[in-house]
């Protein structure tokens, strides 16, 4: 019996081993098929999560090669505007070459005309002594002839040719001196100007009627024009400016004639976007405060404009007025820059000539001070110029230029004609003043239809930007010498009936040509 029951627990024992690893294998199996199933969902995943920074690293390298693109892109246009910048000034080179070597042409002809016509006055000189040699041995045998005449009388008749012999001869020798003398005075003068010019050469830059404001972002536009733009409104009223907002990236314009009022709304605009601070209130406080800053700054300006034209001693009130002139331009050329100019060109001129520089750089300087305040006051800029220069001290030389230098008065003094030419230097430098189109192209038509109206004109051309005028005559109606003529009369036609800047040179052309065949 013992026997039996330890042979049945054997068997139970090992019926409950088998059914128990049977248990465990099943459990495994499910283990692996729940791990399985768990590795392809973390693969799948992974797979996703790869796919993701795939696609954002091919955007990250679409955006960079987007903006190393740009980059090479602006780099090209930056180098081909430098390149077409050193173009224009090759080209400009070489025209002032051009009109140098046209300069130094038209001096050699001129010396060469001068030569034959000194030669043909030597001939002419030769010729007369011959004739008055020939009159004096005639007269001589005459006397001899005359058998009643007595000594006394033969001596007072050979007296009186001998006087009219040298009046004849003195009369040529004061035409030849004066000849000489305009000649050379003329020559003087061109080479006095051309030293000036160049010896105070300025850059220049017509100036417009708008402004740019750089803003930092858009959003800042919406804050400028402020909730149903009352910010916009506040800013034009306190400025006098117009506000213009539109699709320009990142900026806005300011429009004004005034130069001083743009200045003071620009220089406003920039502080309120920099305090951030854009409302009614702050607006006026911003604009006002701007405002007396730029008055007390122009007596510095006007400091300045003092040192660089080497003028001394101005009233304060006058250097002042010298500052307000930074902010008014005369056809687009600044009137400070302009003043200073003309001051230079006059020192320098005057200096050649032996003259007091410092009084004629003083009275270039003050010449426009008119301008400065001519807005708010009746009268021409001239005269009220020369007023405020008699307040406050000026001599008499310097109020005569300041009025006389458009020939309002007769001149005093050198000084005022030595103003009166730097002022027209300095205002026909090529691209120192606008000049509108439409009046560019009256300007031209007159200048030929006026040199048309002659007789014996065949045909006119207005070239050089209406500076000079050519004039091709008709051969067998107009010979040399009325050629001569016609140049002087149409020159005084122009001056008196056109108005331009600086000087027009007319040259008259007489071409004739005989041609025929040999056969």
């Amino acid at each position: 019996m013992t026997l039996l029951w330890i042979v049945a627990s054997i068997g139970l024992g090992a019926l409950c081993f088998f059914a128990g690893w049977t248990l465990r294998k099943r459990a495994g199996q499910k283990r692996v098929a729940s791990a399985e199933i768990i590795a392809e969902r973390i693969v799948s995943e992974a797979q996703k999560e790869a796919e993701a920074i795939k696609r954002e690293k091919l955007l990250e390298a679409k955006e960079e090669y987007l903006r190393l693109k740009q980059s090479v892109e602006n780099e090209f246009r930056n180098q081909r505007a430098e390149l077409q910048r050193l173009e224009r000034q090759l080209q400009q080179r070489e025209s002032t070459l051009d009109r140098r070597a046209e300069m130094l042409e038209e001096k050699m002809r001129a010396l060469d005309r001068q030569q034959e016509l000194l030669r043909a006055k030597e001939e002419q000189l030769v010729s007369k002594e011959r004739q008055l040699e020939e009159l004096i041995a005639q007269q001589r045998s005459a006397l001899e002839r005359i058998a009643g005449l007595t000594q006394e009388e033969a001596k007072q008749l050979l007296l009186e040719s001998l006087k009219d012999k040298a009046r004849r001869e003195a009369a040529q020798i004061v035409k030849e001196i004066k000849d000489q003398a305009r000649l050379t005075a003329n020559k003087e003068a061109k080479e006095i100007i051309i030293q000036a010019i160049q010896r105070s050469a300025a850059d220049h830059s017509v100036e417009t009627t708008v402004s740019v404001v750089n803003l930092p972002n858009e959003e800042m536009k919406g804050r400028i024009i402020g909730r149903e733009g009352r910010n916009i409104r506040a800013f034009e009223q306190a400025t006098g400016v117009d506000v213009i907002v539109d699709d320009t990236p990142e900026a806005v314009i300011l429009s004004a004639f005034d130069p001083f009022r743009r200045e003071v709304a620009r220089v406003a605009l920039e502080r309120l976007i920099s305090d951030g601070r854009i409302h009614p209130t702050r607006i006026e406080e911003v604009v006002e405060k701007t405002r007396k800053e730029m008055e007390e700054k122009l007596y510095e300006i006007g400091e300045q404009a003092c040192l660089d034209a080497g003028v001394h001693g101005l009233h304060p009130e006058l250097i002042k007025l010298l500052g307000k002139l930074k902010y008014r331009t005369s056809y687009g050329q600044n009137v400070l820059q302009h003043s200073v100019e003309v001051a230079n060109l006059a020192g320098l001129m005057a200096a050649e000539l032996g003259l007091d520089a410092n009084l004629a750089k003083r009275a270039g300087l003050l010449h426009d001070i008119g301008k400065a305040i001519d807005r708010y006051t009746e009268g021409t800029h001239t005269q009220i110029g020369a007023e405020v220069a008699k307040k406050y001290g000026e001599n008499d030389i310097v109020q005569n230029a300041i009025v006389g230098h458009h020939e309002d008065v007769e001149a005093i003094s050198p000084i005022t004609v030595l103003v009166k030419a730097a002022d027209a230097i300095s205002g026909s430098r090529p691209g120192a003043r606008r000049e509108t189109l439409e009046s560019y192209i009256k300007r031209l038509e007159k200048l030929e239809e006026l040199a048309k109206s002659f007789e014996g004109v065949g045909q006119a051309y207005a070239i050089q930007a209406g500076r000079e005028v050519r004039v091709i005559v008709q051969p067998e109606k107009v010979d040399d010498a009325a050629a001569e003529l016609l140049a002087t009369d149409i020159a005084e036609k122009i001056q008196s009936e056109v108005e331009y800047p600086g000087q027009i040179k007319v040259t008259v052309i007489r071409e004739f040509r005989a041609v025929d065949y040999a056969k």
